[in-house]
């Protein structure tokens, strides 16, 4: 081989080259716009916070709950804003069970009133919802039936009288020897079937309304009268009148109602569900939506015991008193009756607020004054002014009871500025 100064070199010339080559090539393909990205994790995974506190919020961000929010105020600001705190604390509070009810007039207190003798109707004094006393006239009937009677028991007085005379002369007769023993005892038997008819016209007269005093003076046609008094039995209120001058009646005709309303029932519903809640003799409270500030206690005086079979609830009845006459017929009121005493954790209702479908409390921070957190709770039915919380809340912690609506839109708005 013969030796050139660039027999040498070149090899080493031709090597370079493919280099220059390969990096020309892998610098062109990483400056393309179409080359993928490096593997460095997804976006997912680079925009999740690191660390315990990324733990400590996908453990509280639910479908149903957000993350605590921290409001810090000033004392100035707390000021303005009317904030005040209550203590949530333990206690007892009595539950009672609520139910619509209808009023309804006391059945053992409600009378129809029809005449004790058929006639016809001359006179009319009742009027439609008048307030009458026990013996007050509400009309008056002409009854043929009455004369009758009465003429029967002045008749029957008169034979009694007439056989009384004819057997005192026949006993002075037979003490002569002048009549038989026989004819004597006779008397005396007719004496007893005279007696018995005075005692069944008096009898009947009394069935018809004429008293004794009245019926003793009855001696002759002169004394009988045509005309019979319907009265009240009982003081209350008149409810109905089908009475009308000229109306012919007989005993079963309703001419009135009259109801006593010093008391009323009222009438609810009781869910099977709710059976062992309430029983008879159980307190029950009756208010309405009509008189906001009434009332009315009673208790429960009657549950049937048959199930409606559509509704699968029973009849309750409460009778309640009514003198001053604000309940009326027919009104819907609501029942509170039955009550169990629960106890738990308690905050004022006023504490707590529903963010959409769930229901959060304001905590004020113990360790930090002026920083109050939205807490979520999960809370019973409210009893009174007051609500139990079951869970969310430890006692001897402060919650917000004025100034929560400060609260809630600061909240929303440090939520609404966030990333």
């Amino acid at each position: 081989m013969t030796d050139h100064p660039g027999g040498i070199r070149w090899p080493l010339l031709l090597v370079g080259g493919v280099c220059l080559v390969g990096v020309g090539a892998a610098v062109g393909y990483r400056l393309r716009p179409d080359a993928p990205a490096p593997a460095m994790g997804s976006p997912a995974e680079l925009a999740a916070p690191q660390g315990h506190g990324a733990e400590s919020m996908g453990s509280r961000t639910t479908p149903s709950a957000l993350p605590d929010a921290v409001v810090t105020l000033t004392p100035e600001l707390i000021s303005r804003a009317g904030i005040k705190t209550a203590v949530a604390e333990a206690g007892t509070t009595a539950a009672s069970l609520r139910m619509p009810g209808v009023v309804q007039p006391n059945a053992y207190k409600e009378v129809a009133v029809t005449s004790l003798v058929s006639g016809r109707v001359v006179q009319v004094r009742g009027e439609l919802g008048q307030r009458v006393a026990t013996g007050d006239t509400l009309a008056t009937v002409y009854s043929p039936e009455m004369a009758d009677a009465q003429t029967a028991f002045i008749v029957a007085r008169a034979d009694q009288v007439a056989h009384a005379l004819r057997q005192t002369r026949t006993q002075r007769l037979a003490a002569i020897g002048a009549v038989s023993r026989e004819e004597v005892e006779t008397l005396e038997a007719e004496r007893a079937l005279h007696d018995a008819a005075v005692e069944k016209a008096r009898a009947r007269l009394a069935l018809l309304g004429i008293p004794e005093e009245r019926a003793q003076r009855l001696a002759g046609p002169q004394d009988v009268v045509t005309t019979i008094d319907v009265r009240a039995p009982l003081a209350g209120v008149v409810t109905s009148r089908a009475a009308n001058a000229g109306l012919n009646i007989d005993p079963a005709t309703p001419l009135f109602t009259i109801v006593d309303l010093s008391t009323v029932w009222v009438i609810a519903d009781l869910y099977e569900r709710d059976f062992a809640k309430v029983r008879v003799g159980s307190p029950a409270t009756v208010t309405s939506a009509a008189y906001p500030d009434l009332r009315l206690q009673g208790r429960v005086s009657y549950i049937d015991p048959q199930v409606q079979p559509q509704t699968r609830t029973a009849k309750l009845r409460v009778e309640v008193p009514n003198a001053a006459g604000q309940l009326r017929f027919g009104m819907y009121v609501d029942v509170q009756a039955g009550e169990s005493v629960r106890s738990g954790l308690f905050v004022p209702a006023a504490a707590v607020q529903m963010v959409g479908v769930r229901p959060v409390v304001y905590v004020e921070s113990q360790d930090h004054p002026g920083q109050f957190m939205e807490r979520n709770v999960e809370v019973g039915a409210s009893s009174g002014d007051r609500v139990p919380v079951l869970a969310g809340l430890e006692p001897g912690e402060r919650v917000v009871t004025d100034g929560v609506f400060f609260l809630r839109a600061e909240t929303e708005r440090l939520r609404g500025s966030g990333p």
